[in-house]
């Protein structure tokens, strides 16, 4: 597995956005769906007001093939939410495709799929990885297959400090500690960064006194203004 940096995606992603597949490469990786959960993304699973997306389905490839594939999980099914600029991206693509559904005519295949090739049809999932590597080949990022990118979404969500579960669910994996087993390379800094934290927050503490190194006030105390709830907080 090989992954970007922040830094690294952020300068593929200007590189490439005048391309045609440029919406394709920024939605999987700002959402770290899988290549064909991304080619299979139906209009009608998109939700540009909310700023979600459904993944109900992919495009697989098969001998020579390509069909449609439900996910094998419960947790493969699932709703992202996409952040504002995604949203953007997006209407970019839908009014890209109402153009390019004009200049086609009848001509125009009507798969009410996200991404298509220029006539509508359906997007060859192979043929995607061959894009992606000529895209790649053009800039000055590391080399890293498309599969990656969802790799790097993941990555860089934990680095960010996102909970494993939020991320886990993002990804469709059926548990947390396949996420965590398969980024245990993204904890090592995630540790450090808690021991800091800790070790910042008890040094404070004994700084100010006992009194004030006490735990802090359980949110449910000042929710009930003042009055603790005890028996919500001996439950957690």
């Amino acid at each position: 597995m090989k992954t970007w940096t922040k830094e690294q995606l952020k300068a593929f992603l200007d590189a490439v956005k005048d391309e045609r597949l440029s919406p394709l490469w920024h939605t999987i990786a700002m959402t770290g769906m899988r290549r064909g959960e991304a080619l299979g993304l139906r209009w009608i699973d998109v939700d540009l007001e909310a700023g979600r997306l459904s993944i109900r389905r992919a495009l697989i490839p098969i001998n020579r093939d390509v069909v449609v594939s439900e996910p094998k999980t419960a947790k493969g099914r699932r709703v992202n939410a996409i952040d504002p600029g995604t949203v953007e991206v997006l209407k970019a693509q839908a009014a890209r495709q109402l153009d390019q559904q004009h200049k086609w005519d009848r001509a125009w295949i009507e798969t009410g799929l996200v991404f298509t090739a220029e006539n509508g049809a359906a997007l060859d999932p192979e043929s995607v990885s061959r894009y992606w590597r000529q895209a790649v080949k053009k800039t000055m990022v590391p080399t890293i297959r498309l599969h990656d990118l969802r790799h790097t979404h993941a990555t860089l969500a934990l680095q960010a400090g996102v909970h494993p579960k939020v991320v886990s669910e993002r990804l469709g994996h059926a548990t947390v500690s396949i996420t965590l087993d398969t980024y245990s390379h993204a904890i090592p800094a995630m540790q450090e960064e808690a021991a800091a934290l800790i070790a910042g927050w008890c040094s404070r503490g004994a700084e100010a006194g006992d009194r004030s190194a006490r735990p802090p006030v359980p949110h449910d105390f000042l929710e009930f203004g003042g009055r603790a709830d005890t028996r919500a907080v001996r439950e957690r």
